[in-house]
């Protein structure tokens, strides 16, 4: 399995201020250090940096289950998180776990809470179904996206 984030080329139009998934401009703050994961460098940005605050859509089209919701970004270039471990933003006690069909749409009874510990051994028994392409990491408070999980 592999943790991934938001394709760079993605980043970098946001970050030259390109519109987010609402058509808006990516809003500028600065972190306060306390929460703030950037879904490209799959880091927490650090207080006192520059970040957007902006709509994204983690699927190729809108349909349905293509849900839009906030995350951040680093203002400046980070370089593109990922790989098998377990991101360091991931410092919630718990998160969702659901998984995606080809169609990019939820299969269902794969969605649940679980520890953060927990997440790869819950991904792999996701990965157990074969209906299911992907996973989310998803914020289990808010269901903000956070990152993606292929096999």
């Amino acid at each position: 399995m592999r943790y991934v984030a938001i394709p760079t080329a993605v980043v970098r139009a946001l970050q030259a201020g390109g519109p987010d998934a609402n058509g808006q401009t990516p809003e500028r703050k600065i972190s306060d250090g306390a929460g703030n994961p950037c879904r490209h460098c799959l880091r927490m940005i650090p207080e006192g940096a520059g970040m957007l605050v902006l709509a994204h859509r983690p699927f190729p089209a809108p349909q349905p289950y293509a849900e839009i919701g906030p995350i951040f970004l680093c203002a400046d270039a980070c370089p593109s998180g990922g790989g098998e471990a377990l991101p360091k933003m991931l410092a919630s006690p718990e998160y969702i776990v659901r998984g995606y069909g080809a169609d990019n749409r939820i299969v269902y009874g794969t969605g649940g809470v679980v520890a953060t510990s927990a997440i790869p051994a819950r991904a792999a028994e996701v990965f157990g179904d074969p209906r299911v392409a992907y996973v989310h990491v998803r914020s289990a408070r808010n269901n903000c996206y956070q990152c993606r999980i292929d096999r």
